[in-house]
């Protein structure tokens, strides 16, 4: 889903198989190691300020190199021990209910190319740094991995729901509502979420970033917290599945969670909202759903 590749086949027996790949790590120039640095150079001190407390955690845990392109190898020996997830080499888009179904299995599919050197600052698409500085962080948490886990499984509740519907017209609606709804609510949580947490100089109820899509941002994580321009109110899952988004600019409306239990929680309504129905007619708009996403809920649960 939000590791950009596009997939040819799927063979449901095994879902991932033809999915992953090798890191080429010997393909990795000067510049690309030296794109890393920059990035990192610049983000750090901005992690310092802005960055949820568990973020903070974890980049010490994972002793990401500040010079080069980290190998998921040495990633992983110090992320599994702590939550059983791995980060995975993948070489570009990974359709909606494979991704899914990856975090259910704590693996985090990862993009292994890195942005051009002209564009530190904005890319549309993930790449290694978003994926490893941004979001693995994240997966050192025990609670946010079991939100990752349990999001996995509000996928296979999707697929279930929508293969019982036998009219292919209505089925193929439904899931795009229900799809839209789950990727709304994963944009505004897990790519661009803010949470009231305590910060390492001990301040109380001080607004801090947990989004990854805001922690791989160097300009963006300081405008989330900081900018009049934002719209920041507590997180309502019937305004996040309806509310619309487009990635190409600064978000201007933004969610508040006050924990990671509080936001598992979160999910666990979600898929009961789910399971009543009450994400089949969400209101149209972004993100746009496209055909190979469906395609790998219908396959999954059995709708082709």
């Amino acid at each position: 889903m939000y590791a950009e590749v596009g997939m040819n086949a799927v063979d449901i027996a095994d879902p991932t198989a033809g999915l992953y790949v090798r890191q080429p790590y010997e393909s990795y120039s000067i510049e690309n190691h030296e794109t890393w640095r920059k990035l990192y150079q610049r983000l750090h001190p901005r992690w310092d300020r802005y960055a949820n407390e568990r973020f903070l955690a974890g980049i010490e845990s994972l002793c990401l190199p500040q010079d080069r392109i980290p190998r998921l190898e040495d990633v992983n020996r110090f992320l599994s021990p702590l939550t059983g997830f791995r980060a995975r080499a993948v070489s570009g888009y990974v359709p909606a209910f494979l991704f899914f179904d990856c975090l259910r299995n704590r693996e985090f599919p990862t993009t292994v190319t890195i942005r051009p050197a002209r564009r530190l600052d904005y890319l549309p698409e993930p790449d290694i740094f978003h994926d490893i500085a941004g979001h693995v962080p994240m997966h050192t948490d025990p609670h946010f991995a079991e939100t990752l886990v349990r999001f996995g499984e509000c996928a296979h509740t999707a697929a279930a729901l929508v293969s019982e519907i036998r009219d292919p017209l209505e089925r193929t609606r439904t899931l795009t509502s229900i799809f839209r709804a789950m990727a709304r609510f994963f944009w505004f949580t897990i790519e661009f979420g803010l949470m009231r947490s305590r910060s390492r100089a001990g301040s109380s109820d001080a607004l801090r970033v947990y989004g990854s899509g805001l922690l791989s941002s160097f300009g963006e994580i300081e405008h989330a917290v900081a900018s009049p321009d934002v719209q920041r109110y507590p997180l309502q899952i019937e305004w996040a599945i309806n509310q619309a988004f487009e990635i190409d600019h600064y978000q201007p409306l933004l969610f508040i969670v006050d924990s990671f239990d509080h936001l598992y929680s979160l999910v666990d309504e979600l898929e009961r909202w789910m399971k009543a129905g009450k994400l089949n007619h969400v209101a149209p708009g972004q993100p746009e759903v496209n055909e190979v996403d469906l395609k790998s809920f219908l396959e999954a649960g059995g709708g082709l």
